[in-house]
């Protein structure tokens, strides 16, 4: 695949099987994490690659996103706040800028492997600090179930380009 049909291709999968994720897959899939971009390189992020069926039940319970822990990973995105670069002019925070990055190359990387993800923000903070004993200074921000689509994805709806973009 070139980038532009793994942009494309990318997809938020809500079914998978539980064939397991190929180990070298996963490590090419953390590598594109690790070499995103972040401000002044500080890197203020920590990835959680759970693969424990039982943890990945305790994220994910029957009254929230069951299906999220069906996959056999799910890859969960912390930021590091005290850390991050702080803008001068506002005071704000990157870390969750950059962060953002770092999962949006996992996701890209994960497509390139044939495999699908889920971007979820909808979720318990607190009982993922509890589940993953999390240390005070790490921040859940984001999780994605990995592993292969049980099913077909949706249409790729998106607004026009002109409602999104000016030109000046």
């Amino acid at each position: 695949m070139n980038f532009y049909d793994t942009v494309f291709a990318r997809r938020s999968i809500r079914r998978y099987s539980d064939e397991p994720v190929p180990e070298d897959a996963l490590v090419r899939i953390l590598e594109a994490a690790r070499v995103a971009p972040s401000a002044c390189n500080i890197q203020p992020w920590h990835f959680f690659v759970v693969r424990d069926a039982e943890m990945r039940t305790r994220l994910f319970p029957p009254d929230r996103q069951v299906w999220a822990g069906v996959a056999p990973v799910v890859l969960v995105a912390c930021s590091l706040p005290g850390a991050a670069w702080v803008r001068g002019y506002d005071k704000k925070n990157h870390a969750d800028v950059d962060l953002g990055i770092a999962m949006e190359h996992i996701m890209l990387a994960a497509t390139e492997e044939g495999l699908a993800t889920c971007w979820i923000c909808a979720f318990d903070p607190t009982l993922f600090r509890t589940v993953l004993a999390l240390p005070a200074e790490m921040e859940p921000v984001a999780a994605t179930p990995l592993g292969y689509a049980d099913a077909e994805p949706g249409p790729f709806i998106r607004k026009p380009l002109e409602e999104i973009v000016t030109w000046r």
